[in-house]
């Protein structure tokens, strides 16, 4: 069954000058929870945060840390981000030798564990992992920088996984976040949302404007 819509804005879109800030002004303006994209430079082409810019976060909301690791490997850093204030921690198949044993890690740690999908992955090559994760984040750009244009490609993957999902979850108090980040705004949240995703990352679409325009913002994707 779909889920409530929450929002995940990425603060890979706001200023990084003054994050601790822009992570309170987001949270009052209505985010559910808090996108973090976590970079290397290897396993996607860009650089971003580590550990200890959540750890400085935290203090700032109460809102869950949806941590998105795209990086590789990523076994060695999972307890450093769960120990630094994630609520959520997702990784990629690609991003180490056994992810299975990955989203055992992350649990094991107390956290919610997901699994990503890039545009690249066959939706069914995580069919098997389901059953031990809590959530899915379908990528509708590929991963690395935000901005990008929406991949019509995703609304397959996500209608399949929403099957999939609603399937395995019937008669149990099962839950797991069907998540899309990529190229979301009004007009791509309406078709993600059509297709059975219930979270959506926004990062442009979220914090476009500066901080008066972050409540009409969020607005405007559940209007959607």
């Amino acid at each position: 069954m779909q889920l409530p819509l929450r929002l995940s804005p990425s603060i890979l879109a706001a200023d990084f000058a003054d994050l601790g800030n822009e992570v309170r002004a987001i949270s009052a303006a209505g985010a559910d929870y808090i996108h973090v994209d976590v970079m290397d430079g290897h396993f996607v082409p860009n650089l971003t945060i580590g550990p200890a810019v959540v750890r400085a976060l935290r203090p700032h909301t109460d809102r869950p840390f949806d941590v998105h690791l795209m990086i590789s490997p990523v076994d060695p850093y999972v307890a450093a981000f769960a120990e630094a204030g994630a609520d959520i921690i997702t990784v990629h198949p690609e991003a180490g030798p056994h992810v299975h044993r990955t989203l055992q890690l992350v649990r094991g740690l107390g956290k919610r564990a997901g699994i990503a999908i890039n545009p690249g992955t066959p939706v069914e090559s995580v069919f098997p992992l389901l059953p031990d994760a809590d959530l899915v984040l379908v990528m509708s750009v590929n991963p690395g920088f935000g901005g990008q244009g929406f991949i019509p490609g995703a609304l397959d993957k996500i209608a399949a996984l929403r099957a999939r999902i609603d399937a395995l979850c019937a008669g149990t108090e099962r839950r797991i976040d069907l998540e899309v980040d990529g190229g979301i705004n009004p007009q791509t949240a309406a078709r993600v949302r059509a297709a059975g995703a219930d979270v959506l990352v926004a990062g442009t679409a979220a914090f476009a404007g500066g901080r008066p325009r972050y409540e009409a913002n969020l607005r405007a994707l559940r209007g959607a």
